[in-house]
C-alpha cells in the first residue's frame, strides 16, 4: 500500500480504448492514481476473448480501471458517455481515424463541452501523408526499420513483444501529464497525439544517426559490427546458452585474469576495445572454445563475483519465479479473464522506494456501470430502462 497520496489522485480519465496502445496509457495513469473509466461495448472489449499471443492482453493492460458498458451506436449511449466526459480531466482513445468524429466524441466537439479537457489520441501515424493507413505494431516495425534491424540480413523479423504499442501508450500518458501541467499554467485543455510509426522512428534513431555519423549503413543486429569486443551469446556445457560481455578495457583485463587468458591479455592486437572489435573474427572462436566446457551456472558465478555483465537466456514464463522480481515486489496478483489469479509485472519504477500497486483488479464487463451512471444523474429507473434497451449493461 502506498504511504503517500499518488500523484494523479483526483484526476478522472475516460478511455475509449482496446488492444494494447490505448489501454497502456490508461494503465499508467491509473497506476499513478488517476480514476480511469473504461468505456466498453455491450459485448465487452475484444481483448477479453483473444486467443494465442493476445490471451494475456486484458489482464496485463487494464488494472486500476473501472468498466462501464455502453452501446455508442445508440444516441442514449453517446449521451451517457458525454455526461461522463463532462466530469473528466482526460479522454483517451485509439480507434481508427474518423471513428470518434462520427460519434460526436472527437476533440473539436468535446472541447466545447469541457474547455479544460485533455484529449489523447493514439494512432498509427501523426497527421500527414500516411495518416489514412491502418497500422499495427508489425506494420510500423517493417516500414520503420526495426524489423530490418532485428532480423538477419534478408529476413526482417518483428521484435518479440509489442514494443511500439506499449511505448506509444506510454508516450500518450507522458503527453497527458505534460498537458495537465500546461493546463495548470493556462487554464485550458489541449489535444495530445501519439503514434506507432513515430514511436518506432525514435527506437531506430540510433541507427539512423550511426549512418549520419559514419556514412555507413547499420547492419541488422545479428550481423552488425558490435561496439564492444566481447558482447555475445555463448553456447557452453550441455548446450546451455548464456550472454557474456566485457565492454571496457578494465573489464577485458578482469575477464582474462578470471579465466586464465593471460596470453590474450598481453596480445597487443587486443589492447583496446576497438582493437578487439576489429579482431572479433579470430578472437571470438578462441573465447568460445575456451569457455565451452564450463556450465552456464559456473560462468554466471564467476562473472557475478567479478562484476562483469552476464545474463542467462530466460523464457518469459520463467520470470514468474524470478527471485529478484519476487523479492522486490515487481510482480503483483492479478485476476485473469477466467477469474483465476496470476502475477503480473508492475511499472518499472518506484516512488519514494515504493512500487505502484494494483488498487483495482481488471474490471468485469460493466462492473461499475450502475455506480457511474448514478453519479452523473441517472436514476435507478433510468438505468433499468437503458439496460432494457441494451444501451448499457453491467452492475
Amino acid at each position: 500500500m502506498q504511504s503517500a497520496p499518488l500523484p494523479y489522485a483526483g484526476i478522472r480519465v475516460v478511455e475509449f480504448t482496446h488492444m494494447v496502445m490505448g489501454p497502456t496509457c490508461g494503465m499508467l495513469l491509473g497506476d499513478l492514481g488517476a480514476e480511469v473509466i473504461k468505456v466498453e461495448p455491450i459485448e465487452g472489449d475484444n481483448t477479453r476473448r483473444l486467443l494465442g499471443s493476445g490471451a494475456g492482453f486484458f489482464p496485463t493492460f487494464n488494472r486500476n480501471k473501472k468498466s462501464i458498458a455502453l452501446d455508442l451506436k445508440q444516441p442514449e449511449g453517446v449521451e451517457a458517455a458525454l455526461r461522463l466526459i463532462a466530469t473528466a480531466d482526460i479522454v483517451s482513445e485509439n480507434f481508427k481515424p474518423g471513428t470518434m468524429k462520427k460519434l460526436g466524441l472527437d476533440y473539436d466537439a468535446l472541447k466545447t463541452l469541457n474547455p479544460r479537457l485533455i484529449y489523447v489520441s493514439h494512432k498509427g501515424f501523426l497527421p500527414g501523408p500516411y495518416d489514412h493507413r491502418t497500422a499495427l505494431d508489425e506494420v510500423v516495425q517493417m516500414m520503420g526499420g526495426l524489423a530490418y534491424m532485428t532480423g538477419r540480413a534478408g529476413d526482417p523479423l518483428r521484435a518479440g513483444t509489442s514494443v511500439n504499442d506499449i511505448m506509444g501508450g506510454m508516450f500518450g500518458a507522458i503527453g497527458a501529464m505534460a498537458a495537465l501541467r500546461q493546463r495548470d499554467l493556462t487554464g485550458r485543455g489541449s489535444e495530445v497525439q501519439s503514434a506507432l510509426f513515430e514511436n518506432n522512428i525514435l527506437l531506430v534513431a540510433q541507427h539512423m544517426m550511426q549512418f549520419a555519423a559514419t556514412g555507413r549503413a547499420a547492419d541488422p543486429m545479428p550481423s552488425r559490427i558490435s561496439a564492444w569486443g566481447v558482447y555475445d551469446v555463448f553456447t557452453v556445457k550441455d548446450g546451455e546458452q548464456i550472454f557474456l560481455a566485457a565492454v571496457s578495457d578494465k573489464q577485458w583485463a578482469i575477464f582474462c585474469k578470471a579465466f586464465g587468458l593471460g596470453e590474450m591479455l598481453a596480445d597487443p592486437r587486443l589492447a583496446t576495445n576497438n582493437d578487439r572489435v576489429l579482431a572479433r573474427e579470430w578472437m571470438m572462436p578462441i573465447l568460445r572454445s575456451h569457455l565451452a566446457d564450463r556450465s552456464a551456472s559456473e560462468l554466471s558465478a564467476v562473472f557475478e563475483q567479478n562484476e562483469l555483465p552476464f545474463a542467462p537466456i530466460v523464457k518469459p514464463q520463467d520470470l514468474f519465479d524470478d527471485p529478484h522480481l519476487n523479492a522486490t515486489g515487481g510482480l503483483a496478483p492479478v485476476r485473469m479473464n477466467d477469474g483465476a489469479m496470476s502475477k503480473v509485472p508492475l511499472m518499472p519504477f518506484t516512488l519514494d522506494g515504493e512500487r505502484l500497486g494494483i488498487r483495482l483488479q481488471p474490471p468485469l464487463l460493466g462492473e461499475h456501470t450502475d455506480a457511474l451512471l448514478q453519479e452523473v444523474g441517472y436514476t435507478g429507473a433510468d438505468i433499468a430502462a437503458l439496460k432494457a434497451r441494451k444501451v448499457t449493461a453491467g452492475s
